[in-house]
């Protein structure tokens, strides 16, 4: 088992790039800061709510280092050098805090939480590492290993994607997944009837993530990953886009779906806080595609549009 020893050092906000450098200095492979400052507003710069937080004038800066470096010895010379720093910054609450930590236990310890979730009619999300669990009559399964840097696909988000993928695939469409990530929706697209799906990720990690995922279910040779920044140069036409990211993005990629999705197909957005839910219906609307399904939990809003002349039960048809 390889363990880490971490060292924390609380202390005021301006001191955190100096503080930093020192832990480095003595051989840190790695920093983490954590300031109450990050969640001023609420908001981060894509709309996404985060968690209400207890402002402090203080941060904490954690170094890890490997377990075969003396972490008393370390801790000592750690607070030698911020002492010489009196001068310039108050070390009035300052505290140097060590500790031990089991790489093992950081990989694996998460994996207790994830179980097996009914997420939708049909669709029952299992951890790949879960072997007793069969499925009832009419229930599709959809095994994940999501990995520590992916969701686990039971987010409102990710849920109300799964709804809108019910509602509107009947069998075999081509559907385009954009912003894969864990690979969920394609995953799902194909246990829902698609006969064939593209699944994109800018990230090649998500790339990597998404086959993996992906190679766990049955007819996983239906669904291609690639990477690739939204629609941008794609060619290939579709029944059904859907993108689960955040509004700032989804806006970038209205223009090319309308290009892509066929007549009569719809375009599935979902991750939209509800403040920016009107910024994303305009410009989908602008583009072409009329409003047929708004769906809400909490503050995440999902939309479904069409791309028709027969706006019939499309809403503000």
């Amino acid at each position: 088992m390889n363990n880490w020893n971490s060292i924390t050092v609380k202390i005021t906000r301006a001191a955190e790039e100096t503080i930093s450098a020192i832990l480095i200095e003595v051989g840190a492979a790695g920093v983490e800061i954590n300031d109450s400052a990050d969640y001023l507003m609420h908001e981060d710069q894509f709309g996404e709510v985060l968690p209400y937080v207890e402002q402090s004038d203080l941060v904490e800066v954690t170094a890890y280092y490997p377990e075969n470096l003396p972490i008393v010895e370390l801790k000592a010379d750690i607070e030698h050098k911020i002492s010489g720093l009196s001068e310039f910054f108050d070390l009035t609450d300052l505290s140097v805090l060590t500790n031990n930590l089991s790489e093992t236990n950081w990989a694996d310890a998460w994996k207790k939480y994830f179980e097996p979730a009914r997420v939708t009619h049909d669709l029952t999300i299992v951890p790949s590492w879960t072997e007793d669990y069969h499925a009832t009559d009419g229930e599709k399964l959809i095994r994940l290993d999501p990995g520590m840097a992916f969701g686990t696909g039971t987010h409102p988000t990710t849920k109300m994607s799964l709804y809108a993928l019910e509602q509107v695939l009947r069998g075999g469409e081509m559907v385009l997944d954009v912003g894969t990530g864990s690979g969920v929706l394609s995953v799902a697209s194909v246990l829902l009837g698609a006969a064939e799906v593209h699944a994109y990720d800018i990230d090649e990690v998500a790339v990597r993530v998404a086959l993996e995922n992906i190679q766990l279910n049955a007819d996983y040779e239906k669904i291609y990953v690639s990477a690739n920044n939204l629609l941008e140069n794609v060619t290939q036409e579709a029944d059904v886009i859907v993108a689960n990211i955040l509004a700032d993005i989804l806006v970038l990629m209205t223009e090319d779906a309308y290009r892509l999705v066929k007549p009569e197909g719809y375009l599935i957005m979902s991750g939209i806080i509800a403040e920016k839910a009107d910024m994303v219906i305009a410009s989908a609307e602008n583009a072409g595609f009329f409003l047929e399904t708004r769906m809400t939990q909490g503050e995440w809003n999902c939309v479904i549009f069409k791309k028709t002349e027969n706006r019939e039960g499309v809403i503000g048809g």
